[in-house]
């Protein structure tokens, strides 16, 4: 897998942060956990059940060392995103979105919970999503 950052740019692996002071590609050589800066949610964006969903689960993808209190916190999110929504493409999505973390494809369920986000806002009636960069 080749990564490009440019300078500045960091870059979440296994659990660790790394921060290149220029412009590089990377080639990582085998299975590794990682996350781009651009999907990065920080805790001031977290203003609605979905994105309180995301970031729980990308602290599951930055943080693999605990995961039995972040599971219980998915399961808890996920149930309050079901009960608090009934609209039938989020519902779908969050069965998809329980596979995959159930599956520890975590990066394709942070993915899947970012294709939910504008339909969310459109709900909840804003004019535009609040997502994360959409460069996945």
């Amino acid at each position: 897998m080749h990564i490009s950052l440019r300078a500045g740019e960091k870059l979440y692996i296994n659990g660790a942060v790394v921060r290149v002071d220029r412009k590089v590609s990377i080639e990582l050589l085998n299975d590794a956990t990682f996350l781009l800066e651009a999907h990065v949610m920080h805790v001031d964006e977290v203003t609605t059940p979905l994105r309180r969903l995301y970031f729980i689960v990308q602290i599951m993808l930055m943080n693999p060392a605990d995961t039995q209190a972040a599971c219980d916190m998915v399961a808890d999110a996920l149930l309050s995103n079901r009960q608090s929504c009934d609209h039938q493409e989020i519902l779908t999505g969050l069965d998809n979105v329980e596979r995959l973390v159930g599956e520890n494809r975590k990066f394709e369920a942070l993915k899947a919970i970012r294709g939910l986000l504008p339909l969310e806002a459109v709900l909840m009636g804003k004019s535009k999503a609040l997502a994360p960069e959409e460069a996945a």
